[in-house]
């Protein structure tokens, strides 16, 4: 009996999944794929349903044969293994960046003389609500608020793009792109203090109250669905951390990191230039251990940024932070440096991990940005945050805008740099 196989990422069957199972069922043994949660997370999305119970979910459907795990998103494996005489799959994989996908399978059935079937689409108010009903499961802080965790688990490096607003944020929770036949995207959303301050118009010396901040994370959530880390800068006073982190963690986000810095907050790429006072060793950590005795799960993460090499305090008091910031409870550790070199960086990575080899090291790479995530990743980072791109390229493409109409009196001459509005209100989801 010939066998027909297609591959589901779904949480909830609704009519488009029955319709490509009936499909399926005309031309064979149907056998369906669970992609697994190591794939799905760079091929689509998280999942609200553990892989197991996906499986089980799938099992259940009438007309379903057989149930495997896919764990490349390019069909290689179950390919090798099942070599199954069609592929089906809704038509929606033949534009956009599913597009190389298709491509790859179309290559690999026609080697035995398999064949892709691609059903029409199916899409109603139903299947609409459905979809809308999981995205709005997917943003819910108890589901969120782990996600970071989950993704260490699950990948080499977790990448993480800044946003300051819910138009940035929706920039990075739907941003995909092909890359050597697979799929790409950014796992998780840095609030930074910087680019808030920014947008706000405000200097980036903690004059952004909290509650301010706390508006923006609202913003943010409740447009997208990947986890977010926050930029608590010092963490003011240790009395009012342990709020703050409640506050965050009712919010749903995944972590906060803190900075071993008191006083005045001034921005680290400044470095020495500017007057900058290191906390104690006893201070942060009395911090970090005060903020992890108030939060109320074990989801959320307390990240310690260490400032030794931005202040010039060297490669030994660096370390011996990392390590008694790590005793006091602290869940990962961010290295800083404003050097173009990523020299430094990589000796404490390759020193940190001699001695610990499990507690999540945090980069960013503003300054050393030569450096590919995979070089960071065989040196023991865990997290990469592109901290500020987005807000440093708006600014200087909105600045010569404005500068162009005023030269011109009129707005032809910018319109070919523009993005047209429609493509840009797609980015928003209507209810």
């Amino acid at each position: 009996m010939k066998k027909a196989y297609t591959c589901f990422c779904t949480d909830i069957i609704h009519e488009g999944h029955l319709n490509i199972i009936n499909e399926a069922k005309k031309y064979g043994r149907v056998i369906v794929g669970a992609l697994s949660d190591r794939a799905l997370i760079r091929y689509n999305r998280f999942s609200t349903l553990p892989q197991e119970e996906r499986i089980k979910l799938y099992r259940s459907i009438e007309g379903v044969d057989e149930v495997v795990i896919q764990e490349d998103m390019l069909y290689d494996d179950v390919i090798t293994l099942i070599r199954p005489d069609y592929v089906i799959h809704g038509d929606n994989w033949k534009n956009g960046p599913e597009a190389s996908i298709r491509e790859h399978v179309e290559e690999k059935l026609k080697a035995y003389g398999g064949e892709i079937i691609d059903v029409p689409y199916t899409f109603n108010e139903t299947v609409y609500k459905i979809d809308l009903q999981l995205k709005e499961k997917l943003s819910m802080p108890e589901y969120r608020r782990k996600r970071l965790r989950q993704l260490l688990n699950m990948t080499d490096i977790v990448k993480v793009m800044e946003a300051h607003s819910g138009l940035t944020g929706l920039i990075v929770e739907k941003t995909v792109v092909e890359r050597e036949g697979k799929l790409d995207q950014f796992d998780a959303m840095w609030i930074s203090s910087l680019c808030d301050s920014t947008a706000k118009g405000k200097p980036d010396i903690e004059l952004v109250d909290i509650t301010s901040r706390l508006r923006t994370i609202e913003d943010i959530t409740e447009v997208t669905t990947k986890p977010i880390i926050f930029d608590g800068d010092t963490g003011g006073l240790t009395e009012h951390f342990v709020y703050t982190v409640r506050s965050l963690e009712r919010l749903g986000v995944s972590a906060v990191i803190i900075e071993d810095k008191k006083g005045l907050k001034k921005n680290s790429l400044f470095g020495t230039e500017v007057e900058q006072t290191q906390a104690t060793i006893e201070e942060m950590s009395a911090k970090i251990a005060a903020g992890k005795k108030a939060q109320l799960t074990d989801d959320f993460m307390i990240i310690a940024r260490i400032e030794s090499l931005i202040l010039e305090r060297g490669m030994e008091d660096a370390l011996n932070r990392a390590f008694a910031f790590v005793k006091a409870g602290a869940d990962g550790i961010m290295i800083h440096s404003r050097k173009k070199d990523p020299a430094e960086i990589l000796e404490f990575c390759d020193k940190f991990r001699a001695v610990d080899k499990n507690t999540p090291i945090v980069v960013v790479p503003s300054s050393f940005n030569v450096i590919t995530e995979e070089e960071l990743s065989s040196h023991g980072v865990n997290i990469v945050i592109y901290a500020n791109q987005l807000t440093r390229s708006a600014f200087p493409a909105m600045q010569k805008t404005a500068e162009d109409i005023l030269r011109y009196h009129r707005a032809k001459e910018v319109d070919d740099r523009l993005m047209p509005i429609k493509e840009i209100i797609t980015l928003i989801d209507e209810i």
